[in-house]
């Protein structure tokens, strides 16, 4: 219900998800298993294994009928994934609890819930993304390292490493350096290098780890050579870590705001794990070995500790980069709301604290009217009012005001053995109101883009290019399953175009010069209310086809479009510099 109801009801999120999926379904339609393409270009981005998996979906038979937003086949590899994931930590929870533990069906349950029902596994997981599903492979190899450590069977470590590899393919080298980051870890805090070692297999398991992932590198490398170096390896990976890529610049306490943020409410017992299993290794008789089932909490803060250093001290920082901690949050959170310290004061402390937050987001939504207009958004209009109509800030508080009445029932009954009963308001919560949030979203600003499309495939002429200026949706190359040409708004993007529509060259699809053999004298421009404001726009006096929403289609004669350039070019000093290399062309 929380990663599947409703995945196939609302559109692709623009800007990233529909590259994503149309990459997968490319692949599904030309056979190229190789290459990701998205728009007739390579996209480097990513690791195939996303598209892999997208792409295995979309190739199913009736694929247009059971799907027919193609949102089923691009969201189900990161909504599975992520259940996968969830089920295997409950199952390791389960079985090796750890220390004071009374119940560990139910720490078992409280850890599963507290992954899930967290914000960003809540909306990573229904995206067509790749994030979730580093997430998923990076932590069951992770988890499968401390069962093996744990309890070391034949054969039973190879899985660990096969996993590992699954991870390269989801998200590229980063998962290699997360998994070594947090074993090391554990071994230095655990103090018990040789058993450690010698049960992971650590070095034959690092072989199998590159043998599942390093071919379709080496593949890729040797049939698109240097472009794929520079652009996966050199942008994608060093750059992102030693330099600011796309203006995602953050201060360096970042990661500390979104570890509090993505483990709401829950975040006061995510605390306490911490302290707990940080105050275990400062005292003397903590900070040699303990048994390998009694050490999942440390092995948790490892984890944790090793996600929050790595992309702490990179240059580039988004908030989906923590997605990979959420599995030991949630660990944690597990743990410490059912340990047998319930009537110590730090147990309580933190109950008060779940409530007394869990109350104030609750009163945050029900005045939502207070302040939800001046939430405003042109690509969503209406916003504001479509929420108050439908009645969400009832639905929202009501649920997370049952969420702090079922922590001041287990205050005031002195009982945490039912911790889980504060969880169960968010189920509901994710189902009465993310749910209709996202399809109100959908409605507002991703329906618009999918009329459009629908406008551009039914008044195409033959040969006739499509564009998009101003604002750029990659879903419009989703939807209409053509080539788009994506511009800026300002005279050099016109500029661009015009030159362009002469001269590029894409699988699929080729630039002709006006007069040309099968050459279009229009071309369709998708445009914006903004965008179509500007001078050198206003002057194309097109044919206008249609408009939703904030976006215009217009038919523009491509003479009057060239002779716009050349002024352009001639008067303005304005030229084309389409040619360049960019690693984010789409």
């Amino acid at each position: 219900m929380i990663f599947c109801w409703q995945l196939g009801s609302t559109g692709l999120v623009d800007e990233t998800p529909p590259l994503f999926a149309a990459s997968g379904r490319a692949m599904s339609i030309t056979g190229d298993w190789l290459t990701p393409r998205v728009n007739g270009l390579t996209r480097f981005d990513k690791p195939p294994l996303v598209y892999w998996l997208m792409g295995f979906f979309y190739s199913l038979p009736g694929q247009s009928i059971w799907d027919p937003l193609g949102t089923w086949s691009a969201r189900l590899p990161s909504a599975l994934s992520t259940l996968m994931l969830m089920l295997i930590l409950g199952d390791t929870v389960m079985r090796w609890p750890g220390v004071h533990i009374a119940a560990p069906r139910r720490a078992a349950l409280v850890t599963s819930l507290a992954f899930a029902l967290s914000p960003l596994v809540l909306i990573w997981s229904r995206i067509a993304v790749s994030d979730a599903l580093l997430c998923s492979t990076l932590g069951i190899s992770l988890l499968l390292s401390w069962r093996t450590y744990v309890r070391p069977i034949k054969k039973y470590w190879l899985w660990q490493w096969i996993f590992l590899g699954l991870a390269v393919l989801s998200k590229g080298p980063v998962a290699i350096v997360l998994a070594l980051m947090t074993l090391f870890a554990f071994a230095f805090i655990q103090k018990d290098y040789i058993n450690i070692i010698a049960r992971l297999k650590l070095l034959k398991g690092l072989s199998v780890a590159l043998l599942v992932s390093i071919p379709w590198y080496l593949l890729e490398l040797l049939v698109e050579g240097k472009p794929f170096w520079d652009s996966f390896f050199g942008y994608h990976n060093f750059q992102r870590l030693t330099s600011v890529v796309n203006s995602h610049s953050q201060p360096w306490w970042f990661f500390i705001f979104i570890m509090l943020v993505a483990s709401l409410p829950f975040t006061p017992f995510l605390l306490l794990g911490l302290f707990e299993s940080i105050s275990a290794l400062i005292k003397s008789k903590n900070l040699d070995f303990i048994e390998p089932d009694k050490s999942i909490l440390k092995f948790a803060s490892c984890w944790l500790i090793s996600v929050f250093l790595l992309f702490t001290f990179a240059a580039t920082k988004l908030p989906s980069y923590w997605l990979p901690a959420t599995p030991a949050a949630a660990i944690l959170i597990g743990i410490s709301s059912n340990m047998n310290i319930n009537k110590s004061l730090r147990y309580k402390a933190s109950l008060w604290a779940l409530i007394s937050l869990s109350f104030s987001l609750a009163l945050v939504l029900w005045l939502s009217k207070t302040w939800i207009y001046s939430v405003y958004d042109p690509e969503i209009p209406n916003f504001s009012s479509e929420f108050i109509s439908r009645n969400l800030p009832f639905k929202g508080s009501l649920l997370l005001g049952l969420t702090a009445l079922s922590g001041l029932i287990l205050v005031v009954k002195n009982n945490h053995r039912r911790f889980y009963l504060t969880q169960i308001p968010l189920i509901l919560f994710q189902l009465f109101f993310m749910l209709p949030l996202w399809n109100i979203s959908d409605s507002l600003r991703q329906l618009p883009l999918r009329q459009v499309s629908n406008l551009l495939v039914s008044s195409q002429k033959d040969n006739e290019a499509i564009a998009m200026v101003g604002i750029n949706k990659p879903s419009i190359h989703f939807y209409t399953k053509q080539i788009i040409i994506f511009e800026a708004n300002d005279a050099e993007g016109l500029v661009n175009l015009a030159d362009r529509l002469n001269a590029e060259v894409r699988q699929g699809w080729a630039g002709k010069p006006i007069g040309s053999a099968n050459s279009s004298q229009t071309v369709l421009v998708v445009i914006d209310n903004q965008t179509s404001g500007h001078p050198h726009w206003k002057a194309m006096q097109p044919i206008k086809l249609g408009k939703f929403g904030i976006y215009n289609v217009w038919r523009i004669d491509r003479v009057k479009l060239q002779d716009r350039a050349n002024y352009l070019m001639n008067y303005r000093g304005e030229s084309p510099d389409w040619r360049a290399p960019n690693p984010e062309k789409i």
